[in-house]
């Protein structure tokens, strides 16, 4: 049995200033050399998928996830506090169970891609607080109790955004690995040697064109990436139509109400939390946020998370 684990120093490197998730997946070989090709990656500040390790192993198996999972902790997700979505294949959570606590908490929490879980529980469930889920919850509940039952096997914060602490990120599916499955497009029927050279030479290019789009972004004079300026403007915006009613200033504590709703919500700029869940999750200032900022006149940029910018 021969299995083979392999990594850029590129990637490696890149690795330090992307965000704290990790997502895995696998797919199959079809040419000569049967197996599988896993694969593991994460995102950067600026939205780009970052390819971070590879594998070609006789199948998804627990002994072949192990190795995969081992030599990524070893040589490339040095860190700790990482966010691992993957899905809930049996293989992956042996492989976990054997690591030595390596992608156990604290060291890493592991999430499921819901997609996995069913095709449409993305649009009904991701709620990212407490308050919507269980509106949710309540919703699903009244359409059977089995089918709440059977979510009660699955821990919260594998699957809702309401109680993943931040790790996710926002992402609710393993849908970056797809992505870089895309870019090996027609490269599972090759050999094994000329399908580690493909994913050089494909991710070469690959990371020569994000650079040139990151150099013209820069040379415009955009700090963040085009999503995130979308993203703060709308936020920004929002702020108009919230009043901040209580506040302390110096623990960085503010009651705001949205208008004409009169929803209340709690932000705590100090932990970088407010109860909409958008600041924690997302990292970047929600219309709450900016409008504490604009009633103290606090700059609203320190707020971005450093990954971010």
């Amino acid at each position: 049995m021969t299995r083979v684990f392999w990594s850029f120093y590129p990637c490696i490197r890149a690795f330090r200033n992307c965000k704290p998730i990790v997502q895995i997946d696998g797919t199959h070989l079809y040419g000569k050399y049967k197996g599988a090709l896993l694969v593991a990656v994460s995102q950067d500040g600026n939205g780009n998928i970052m390819p971070l390790a590879f594998a070609v192993v006789e199948c998804e198996t627990s002994d072949a996830r192990h190795f995969f999972l081992t030599h990524l902790r070893i040589h490339v997700v040095t860190r700790d506090g990482i966010g691992l979505i993957s899905d809930r294949h049996n293989s992956i959570t042996s492989a976990i169970a054997r690591s030595n606590g390596s992608w156990e908490p604290p060291r890493a929490i592991r999430m499921f891609c819901v997609r996995h879980i069913a095709s449409n529980f993305l649009r009904n469930f991701k709620a990212p607080t407490v308050r919507e889920f269980n509106v949710q919850y309540a919703r699903l509940r009244e359409r059977g109790e089995a089918y709440t039952k059977w979510l009660d096997r699955i821990p919260h914060q594998q699957y809702a955004l309401a109680f993943d602490n931040g790790y996710r990120w926002g992402y609710m599916t393993t849908n970056l690995v797809e992505c870089i499955n895309g870019v090996l497009k027609g490269a599972g029927n090759l050999p094994i040697t000329s399908l580690v050279k493909a994913t050089f030479y494909r991710l070469n290019e690959l990371f020569t064109r994000k650079r040139a789009e990151a150099e013209a972004r820069l040379n415009a004079g955009h700090v963040f990436s085009e999503y995130a300026i979308n993203k703060l403007q709308l936020n920004q915006q929002a702020a108009g139509n919230i009043q901040v009613n209580l506040f302390d200033r110096q623990n960085e504590v503010f009651e705001v109400r949205e208008m004409p709703s009169s929803l209340e919500h709690a932000v705590n700029l100090r932990q970088r939390h407010c109860d909409c869940g958008e600041f924690q999750t997302y990292r970047i200032p929600c219309c709450h946020v900016f409008a504490c900022c604009a009633n103290q006149r606090l700059d609203w940029q320190q707020y971005v998370h450093d990954v971010i910018v």
